[in-house]
């Protein structure tokens, strides 16, 4: 790894890092779906990143990042909707080491819930990634716990693009090498590894981000050249309401080829196809990548496309107003 965290990753960081957590993490499944494969228009598989540990992705950055905290570490800390809150109490409490979680008010309670399970004490902030980050300080000032960020770190971002690895692999395996890789974009840890790992791999595959249309900064920033790091996101994906991370910009800059963005509809819509056609439980964010593909056809189609599912932590109490929302 980089000698300092604020340094960019590279390519073979990631190979590092998925030596790093095999032991520890699952090689989730990629698994097909004949009637989404007509709805689409195109040939998708779908990383079941939501069968991870914790759930989600996240479990790969955490355990990236806490094998290589610096050896005098004592406790670890961060700011988190959910997910990386989890994977990093998760990672923290394999190593022996007390976890702190700042999370705002708005988190989904099955993720705020998922985090105390995991052994880490949780902090309630507000929403704004500026209430997060100022929580986060004085948990800190007040602790002197390590920050291991959610996303803008490059032992997270070489952590995430683990996955592209597999994914390559596990197509290979199959007899083919993927046309286009989709992936959910937030903060751009995700999206930064696996545009990373894909450009040392096999850079003729197109690397694609999807994102909500009510948070769509990072559309913005790639898209017209200057990183946006503001915004007042509006989406039911609560894992993707963060800004675009910095070293993840500089990343995805250079290795991803676009950003789409879909709309609300299509989000509940994407999520309810897995549940009923393949019987994956994903959450919103989760969803996003096959939202991408029915909502902009044209750029997929009769392509082998390969979509990560990235997390399935969610208020299942909250399921049937999410579905009373979606137009046929």
């Amino acid at each position: 790894m980089p000698s300092d965290r604020n340094d960019l990753p590279t390519s073979a960081d990631i190979f590092c890092a998925a030596q790093t957590v095999s032991a520890a993490v699952h090689r989730t499944p990629l698994i097909r779906s004949q009637s989404l494969d007509q709805l689409g228009g195109a040939n998708l598989w779908f990383k079941c990143e939501h069968l991870q540990k914790v759930g989600a992705f996240k479990a790969r950055g955490a355990t990236n990042a806490v094998a290589n905290l610096p050896d005098a570490t004592q406790m670890v800390a961060t700011h988190s909707s959910g997910n990386h809150g989890a994977a990093l109490a998760w990672a923290a409490a394999g190593r022996g080491l007390p976890c702190i979680v700042v999370m705002p008010e708005t988190a989904p309670r099955a993720k705020r819930v998922a985090v105390q399970g995991y052994g880490a004490r949780v902090v309630t902030c507000g929403p704004s990634l500026a209430e997060r980050e100022a929580a986060l300080k004085a948990v800190v000032e007040e602790t002197g716990a390590h920050i291991v960020p959610p996303f803008d770190d490059s032992r997270i971002i070489a952590g995430q693009g683990t996955v592209a690895l597999e994914v390559v692999q596990q197509c290979r395996d199959q007899g083919f090498t993927p046309d286009v890789i989709v992936a959910p974009v937030g903060g751009g840890g995700l999206l930064a590894g696996v545009g990373l790992a894909m450009a040392a791999l096999a850079p003729d595959v197109l690397v694609i981000g999807a994102e909500p249309a009510g948070a769509d900064d990072a559309q913005r920033s790639l898209r017209g050249g200057v990183h946006i790091t503001t915004q007042e996101p509006h989406t039911i994906a609560d894992g993707l309401r963060t800004t675009l991370g910095r070293r993840n910009y500089t990343v995805i800059r250079r290795t991803v080829r676009d950003i789409v963005t879909v709309s609300e509809n299509g989000i509940v819509q994407a999520m309810q196809l897995l549940w009923t056609r393949t019987k994956q439980l994903v959450e919103p964010s989760a969803a996003v990548g096959l939202a991408a593909v029915l909502e902009h056809g044209a750029r997929f189609r009769n392509k082998n496309v390969a979509i990560i599912l990235t997390g399935g932590n969610m208020d299942l109490d909250r399921v049937s107003g999410l579905f009373a929302g979606v137009q046929e």
